[in-house]
């Protein structure tokens, strides 16, 4: 918690009543102007503390109207109801008077952000706008001036277009980003940067118009309201505009990148008629009014949202005080605001994580008002030390936060209430004390017997005896800490501390090197006095003695902490070996590490909470360690206060909060995330983890640890004249009451002070109920804790075995819970007697999760709080579920059940309702009854003694259920006629049926069971019926419920053999059987008896009985239901049935159903049954065990040659390929036809043979046309590894050519092709193969001479056609070259050449060797033609025959590779 000092501004004696006040922005100077309607007004400047600077007083025969600080410089502009404006200098208390621009009121004063612009304005509508050099004076006359003929009232400038963000840039660049880098690199564009200050402006005027005056210092109107306008504000980062009137209207605008600006939203603020408002705006968007109200109203423009905050009567205001004025403090997020009673309102800005993801809701939370005299009308906060000015109408106060002193020493607590007073408490001797000081308390120590209060400038002490605070001692000291030992007391002034008496008197100087630095920090443990300096250096003393000793040398610890900036804090245990230090960074930042200085190993180690582990090196057993940090939260921490014991030197406590609060909180008393860390810390095993919980929210901060009690100073709630209470919630709990004697409160004051006690003890975890225990056992205690800590179980147990308390073992049983050591819990509870938790913890071993164990043991120990976070860290919802049904806890139990523990929600209803039944509360347990689904039973039950109310519950609910119930009662209570209608509503036709036939209304009875046809109201009737003696009408409904038996007994008793067939069949196999057999033993209706064995699934006896009765047509409708797991036998006498009566295809079923495939397979050959696929898959055997390999192949083959027979190719192939004779699969296949199988079989099979033989069947096709088969042949052939056939092959593709399209180049392709491939192959027939290659060679050399021919007539037709008639004269020519071609070649060029006569001797020469051939296959009909019209020769009738076409031709390029 935080204090104000309230420093009274020294005003001189002739100031008047304050008029305004503003403080300057950087500096800690506070300008006041102070007017009198007779006299004039002035001005005049203070410092932080109220000091009036002298030098600068301003006074003049008129008023003051405005006061503006320059932004950066210390230079005030003030204006005066003349006209007059006037600069005043604080440094040096020069006044500049601007050169007149004004002759009315001046209404107006702005400076622009860096403060190189002065606007200033009056009532008159005169505007000037001045400029100002780097130290803040003004340059000669004003750049321009503006007459707007109407009074200015506002004015605001409008912040300069973003441009490159320098500091931005620069932290990007070092952290790697390379554009960055770029934009300072001389390689890239030059760096953009944004004007240093905007200097357009815009200007307001009372009859509603704002103007905007640009860069230039042009003027034009940018838009109107109406009335006076009373405020303006700029929302830079939504670029809105808003205008307030004097009536309260709020208007937004949104500005045009052109100019002028567009309205979007107008609005009514809220406010009470005849009252002043002040209006302030935040930079966060929030508008804040105060209107003379007990409210402040904020309205959030940006997320368009209004709310209101009031004072609270329980903080210590009154009914009916007026909030009169507000400010705001960005730095510090506080709501200052000025009552009428003369408190100060301050309200801190939180904000909490929404439900809602990346969104935060802004809540205001009350703070403790400080009171100063008068009506609140003015307040401020300014300068980088965030001061508040108040103004009360008489003067003005400025405040100045300051951290609440507190200390505690020795038993002894004292605790700053106020700037002046403070709260003390005894806690040996329960006497509770204030004291009231005549000076601002900053800094206060006591000891057993003594309170020292010092406030930098003077100390003062006073003796602590019994009730009475008594002053023994006062001096002057500039010292800004003190620290108490005793009757010494130790002060510090440059490079030493002084040792000096209550009285002031130095006894002693602890001198300090210029090395070693100013000693700045203090505290005193035991006997031992750590000294910290400003630069760093820590040095221990020992007090024991008369005079201070050296305990160690001076340690530097900027040579072992690294980023070293400042000591924030050093303590030392009470053996003087350790010594806690905080730090800054040299940032300025705190450090998130405590370290601890070794004072006999002279060595420096820390713990790292933002890590949460220790310094390497330092010992931590693992598995105690993980567990503890896993059940403690607490990384990402900071440290902020650190204690050792007050008498256990192993013992360490810290205050540590979470870094983002660290970094944004300005006072860590004010986060409510604070955790209390307690350590362990050893030589020989480093930093232990002893305890960690949240410090409760009413607490204010950490005072000591003084075994067995944490000490803490509470908020305080209100302060309100002298009564001081604090925060309920933490009173002194438990035996802290009990050891504590209740008497009056005792003050040095003339009346007793009315307040609580503000420090409140909290017993460590370990001393639960032990916190009067005596010495030993304390330290047994503590010794206990330590070795359970490190897992020493063996020393743990010795430091606490011969205490016999039950107390102790009971509150080590508790610490087990927290070090979860159930073995050692188990010692405990023996040592307890406590058989009722030792049988609970056994039964709990069977819980697989270690936490739940615990959690039980938690429970017996009442440590509930315990048991519900085990629990939950183990997600065991279930448990967590009735563990909170039997603490009580229903709510916590419900929301559980519905969250998390789903499946036993119906449960946890129930045992609720039975709860609240138990309580008396029936209408709710009602309600949850209904929630579980029990409410069928359980509402009846719990209201059966209210039959009225039941009534009405059943009638409301119309439950089925319910009704039957109810008709049920009414059964009960003899009223047969209600009883009948509800149970007509719940439609229980039994019930009906049962209370006719009781009744005697079995008409009734007969119609309600026909009608519904329900089984069990039949079955009763039935039996009814049965009882009668009416045997059809109890066949009737025993049909009817089903109950087929009975109707069976019923017929055979009376022989009713008609419905016995009937019902039989209806009805299960049993009855079937029964009813089968006495037709058979009756031997009438053996039919019937062959049907119900067949039915009833006894096959081979309904067989039986039809082949000894020869019943044909029941044997064929056996026959149909016949398979393979009936009698081979049966199966077999079936089948010889079925050929005698020439019905084969069933016989051959059933012959293969009795696995005889051979003779169903010859059955089919001779009768010559078509062998479906269906009846050659079920002829084919999978399972060896039904046929041999060898005959199960055989098989196959037979199948496959009926198949063949049948012509059922493909089938047969199927069958040969399944017995692995793929051969005549293959064989099989090619009768099929089917080429795209024919190809895929034998790519599968893989076979020399097959492929060979497809390759033989692909020839057969027109593989001309087919260029994909003609592939396929070439590939099969060569896969088969028969070149001799591929040769062959080839020899027939090039004579095709030749043939068919005259290609002799493709020809003699095919044939290189067929020559290669002959001249691989094996000459296996006795020479032919050499024979084959020469013939291939002689026609190649002859096809190579006419292709050369034919190539060489283009270059030299003469020589071509002489070396084409040589080849006429080769011998054996045809058919390698056809002798027809080479005729045509010689016709062919003397027609062309013009020798006709030549052409035509060599025609007849051709017809003469051809006489058969028609010469159009070999001269072109252009030649023929051109012989007829020269020659006039008639050619040969053979000649005109009609040649082919051609065009129909497909030309086919071969592909001999």
């Amino acid at each position: 918690m935080a204090v104000y000092f309230d420093h009274r501004i020294a005003a001189p004696e002739n100031s008047d009543v304050p008029s305004h006040l503003t403080w300057h922005s950087t500096f800690p100077v506070l300008a006041v102007a102070s007017s009198s309607p007779s006299c004039g007004g002035s001005v005049d400047l203070y410092l932080q503390q109220g000091e009036h600077v002298e030098s600068c007083h301003v006074e003049r025969p008129y008023q003051p109207t405005v006061l503006r600080w320059h932004p950066l410089k210390p230079v005030l502009a003030l204006g005066w109801e003349n006209g007059e404006v006037v600069l005043l200098i604080q440094t040096s208390g020069d006044q500049i008077v601007l050169p007149s621009s004004h002759t009315a009121c001046i209404t107006l004063l702005e400076w622009s952000t860096s403060g190189s612009r002065l606007v200033t304005g009056d009532q008159t509508g005169a505007l000037a706008v001045w400029k100002f050099d780097a130290r803040g004076r003004p340059m000669g006359n004003p750049l321009v001036r503006h007459e707007y003929n109407k009074p200015l009232t506002c004015c605001i400038f409008r912040p300069a277009s973003p441009g490159d963000d320098v500091a931005k840039l620069a932290r990007a660049s070092v952290s790697g980003d390379e554009s960055a880098l770029d934009m300072f690199s001389w390689k890239g564009a030059p760096l953009k940067m944004g004007p240093q200050e905007g200097l357009a402006f815009y200007v307001s005027t009372a009859d509603g118009k704002v103007h905007v005056v640009d860069e230039h210092c042009k003027t034009s109107t940018l838009l109107i309201v109406e009335g006076s306008i009373k405020k303006l504000f700029y929302f830079e980062k939504r670029e809105m505009f808003a205008v307030i009137t004097e009536t309260l209207m709020l208007s937004q605008y949104k500005l045009r990148p052109e100019g002028g600006a567009q309205e979007f939203m107008k609005v009514k603020l809220s406010s009470k008629a005849g009252q002043n408002t002040d209006i302030i705006w935040t930079e966060n968007s929030l508008l804040i009014t105060a209107t003379g109200e007990q409210i402040v109203r904020l309205s959030d423009l940006e997320r368009d949202d209004n709310y209101v905050l009031s004072l609270d009567e329980t903080l210590g205001f009154e009914k009916g005080e007026i909030i009169n004025c507000v400010s705001y403090c960005a730095a510090k997020e506080i709501l200052a605001a000025g009552t009428s009673n003369g408190r100060i309102a301050m309200w801190k800005m939180v904000m909490q994580p929404s439900s809602r993801r990346l969104d935060t809701k802004v809540l205001w939370k009350l703070q403790t008002p400080t009171e100063i005299d008068g009506n609140v009308t003015q307040l401020q906060w300014g300068s980088s030390q965030n001061l508040l000015a108040a103004n009360n109408s008489k003067t003005v106060l400025i405040l100045c936060e300051h951290s609440m002193s507190a200390h505690y020493s020795q038993q002894v607590a004292a605790v700053q209430l106020t700037p002046t007073q403070l709260s003390i408490t005894h806690f040996t001797t329960g006497v509770h004390l204030a004291l009231q000081s005549d000076m601002h308390i900053k800094g206060v120590c006591v000891s057993k017997d003594s309170v020292t209060i010092w406030n930098g400038k003077q100390v003062n002490v006073y003796e602590l005896s019994e009730t009475v605070l008594r002053s023994t001692g006062s001096f002057s000291c500039d010292s800004q800490v003190v620290a108490v030992h005793d009757e010494n007391l130790y002060t510090v002034e440059p490079n030493r501390v002084q040792i000096r008496t209550p009285q002031g008197t130095v006894k002693q100087l602890l001198t300090f090197s210029k090395a070693e630095g100013n000693p700045v920090l203090l505290n005193v443990c035991q006997s031992y006095l750590v000294v910290g300096t400003d630069t760093a250096h820590i040095r221990v003393f020992d007090l024991s003695r008369r005079d201070a000793k050296a305990h160690c040398s001076a340690k530097n610890l900027a040579d072992q902490i690294a980023n070293m900036g400042a000591l924030k804090s050093v303590k030392c245990n009470a053996s003087g070996s350790q010594v806690s230090i905080l730090i800054s960074q040299v940032n300025g930042r705190p450090d998130h590490k405590v370290y601890f200085y070794d004072v006999e190993m002279d060595t420096v180690t820390h713990f790292d909470f933002f890590t949460g582990r220790p310094s390497s090196g330092v010992f931590q057993p693992e598995e105690s360690y993980k567990q503890k940090f896993q059940e403690t939260e607490f990384r990402e921490r900071c440290p902020v206060s650190h204690y050792w014991d007050e008498s256990e030197p192993r013992l360490f406590v810290c205050e540590t909060v979470p870094i983002s609060s660290e970094t944004s909180s300005r006072n860590h008393l004010d986060v409510v995330d604070v955790s209390v860390v307690t350590l362990f810390c050893t030589q020989d095993h480093g930093l232990l983890l002893q305890d960690c919980f949240p410090k409760p929210s009413s607490l204010q901060a950490l005072l000591a640890l003084d075994v067995p009690y944490y000490y803490f100073s509470c908020k305080l709630l209100f302060r309100k004249d002298d009564i001081f209470r604090p925060e309920p919630g933490e009173g002194d709990p438990g035996p802290t009451k009990a050891s504590s004697p209740s008497h009056p409160i005792q003050s040095t004051t003339d009346a007793a002070a009315q307040f609580s006690r503000m420090v409140s003890r909290r017993s460590l975890r370990d001393f639960v109920e032990l916190e009067n225990c005596d010495k030993a056992t304390r330290d047994a205690m503590l010794n206990f804790s330590f070795y359970l800590t490190i897992g020493d179980m063996d020393e743990a147990y010795k430091s606490i075995k011969h205490i016999k308390s039950k107390a102790v073992w009971e509150n080590m049983a508790r610490m087990c819970v927290k070090y979860r050591w159930l073995d050692v819990a188990r010692v405990c509870l023996g040592n307890m007697g406590n058989a009722r938790a030792a049988k609970a913890v056994k039964e709990a071993e069977a819980e697989p999760e270690p936490e739940a164990r615990v959690a039980v043991l938690a429970v017996q120990l009442n440590m509930l709080e315990d048991a519900e976070k085990l629990y939950k860290s183990c997600q065991r919802y279930d448990l967590l579920n009735n563990f909170y049904q039997a603490s009580g806890q229903w709510q916590q139990a419900l929301q559980m059940a519905e969250t998390h523990d789903r499946i036993h929600l119906r449960t946890t209803y129930y045992n609720y309702a039975r709860h609240l039944e138990s309580m008396g509360d029936k209408i709710l347990a009602l309600t949850y009854y209904e929630k579980s689904d029990t409410h069928r039973v359980e509402v009846p039950r719990m209201l059966q003694d209210d039959t009225s109310s039941l009534e009405v519950y059943v009638n409301k609910m119309k439950d089925k259920n319910i009704y039957k119930w109810w008709a049920q009662y009414l059964e009960s209570q003899s009223d047969m006629e209600t009883a009948l209608q509800f149970y007509e509503r719940a439609q229980d036709y039994l019930s009906l049926v049962r209370v006719h036939c009781y009744m005697g209304k079995i008409q009734e009875a007969s119609q309600i069971a026909n009608k519904t046809g329900d089984r069990a109201a039949s079955y009763h009737l039935a039996r009814h019926y049965e009882g009668h003696d009416d045997i059809k009408q109890a066949v009737h409904f025993y049909t009817r419920a089903q109950a087929y038996n009975n109707a069976i007994r019923l017929c055979k008793e009376n022989g009713l053999d008609d419905q016995l067939m009937n019902l039989a069949l209806l009805s299960n196999p049993e009855d079937m059987m029964e009813a089968a057999c006495y037709y058979e033993e009756k031997g009438t209706h053996m039919d019937r008896a062959v049907a119900l064995y067949h039915k009833a699934g006894y096959v081979s006896k309904a067989l039986e009985l039809a082949f000894a009765t020869e019943q044909f047509s029941a044997l064929q409708l056996i026959a149909e239901d016949l398979n393979e797991n009936c009698d081979p036998a049966l199966l077999s006498r079936c089948s010889e049935f079925f050929i005698k009566h020439s019905q084969y295809e069933k016989a051959v079923e059933l012959l293969v159903a009795a696995k005889k495939y051979f003779q169903a397979l010859e059955l089919c050959l001779i009768q010559n049954l078509t062998i479906t696929e269906d009846l050659a898959e079920s002829l084919t055997v999978t399972d060896s065990k039904d046929l041999p390999e060898e005959a199960r192949k055989e098989l196959l083959e037979k199948i496959a040659d009926c198949c063949m027979r049948q012509g059922n190719y493909h089938l047969a192939t199927k069958k040969y390929a399944q017995a692995g004779n793929k051969l005549k699969a293959m064989r099989a296949l090619l009768k099929s036809g089917d080429t795209e199988k024919i190809v895929f079989f034998a790519n599968v099979s893989r076979q020399k043979e097959l492929f060979i033989m497809a390759a033989n069947y692909l020839q057969s096709l027109d593989w001309r046309k087919n260029p994909e088969i003609l592939k396929t042949i070439i590939s099969f052939y060569t896969k088969g590894k028969a070149p001799e056939l591929l040769a062959g092959f080839y020899e027939v593709c090039a004579q095709v050519e030749i043939d068919e399209y005259q290609d002799y180049e493709k020809a003699l392709d095919a044939l290189m092709e067929a020559f290669k491939c002959l001249s691989k192959a094996k000459d296996t027939s006795g020479g032919q193969r050499e024979v084959r290659l020469a013939d291939l060679q002689h026609k190649i050399s002859l096809i190579k001479k006419f292709v050369h021919i034919r190539r060489l007539y283009s270059e030299n037709a003469d020589e071509a056609v002489q070396l084409c008639e040589a080849l006429l004269e080769e011998p054996e020519m045809d058919p390698a070259v056809r002798i027809g071609d080479a005729f045509g070649f010689i016709v062919e060029h003397h027609c062309h050449q013009g020798n006709f006569q030549m052409a035509y001797q060599k025609l007849e020469e051709l017809q003469k060797l051809l006489p058969s051939q028609n010469v159009r296959y070999y001269i072109s009909q252009p030649s023929l033609d051109a012989l007829h019209k020269e020659l006039g020769v008639a050619l040969a009738q053979g000649e005109h025959r009609r040649s082919l076409k051609e065009d129909d031709e497909v030309e086919e390029e071969l592909n001999m590779s």
